[in-house]
């Protein structure tokens, strides 16, 4: 096999690969849109599935700007989400020693806790 076939075999696949990943995109996008109902979803995917080329090239022109800004506003999403959940996981959110020992003053003071009970608590805390 020729080197220039070769070249050309490799190029072929790439744009082959290309091409699937350029579709793949397209279909993310018109489910994750917002602003399209149903219908037009609808229309769009079987636009895209009949005539693949043409589909694909008339939604980049009609609806590739806001493309970007969909995928950028799904990302702060789902980081925001993420967040939200380790601040759920973490629990106090990270109270101080000092914030604790006053606390563990307040139910000493309430009655809610002996002195050898905050003594010994005290005495975990500052280990």
């Amino acid at each position: 096999m020729p080197l220039l076939d070769l070249l050309w075999s490799m190029f072929m696949f790439f744009l082959f690969f290309a091409w699937i990943w350029l579709v793949v995109t397209v279909f993310f996008d018109i489910f994750r849109s917002d602003d399209l109902s149903g219908w037009a979803k609808a229309g769009w995917s079987i636009f895209v599935i009949l005539i693949p080329l043409l589909g694909v090239l008339i939604y980049v022109i009609a609806r590739g700007d806001k493309m970007q800004q969909r995928r950028i506003d799904d990302a702060r999403a789902q980081q925001a989400a993420t967040g939200e959940y380790i601040r759920s996981v973490a629990g106090s959110g990270g109270a101080s020693v000092a914030d604790e020992l006053t606390k563990l003053g307040q139910l000493r003071d309430q009655g809610a806790l002996t002195d050898q009970e905050y003594e010994a608590q005290k005495a975990k805390l500052l280990a």
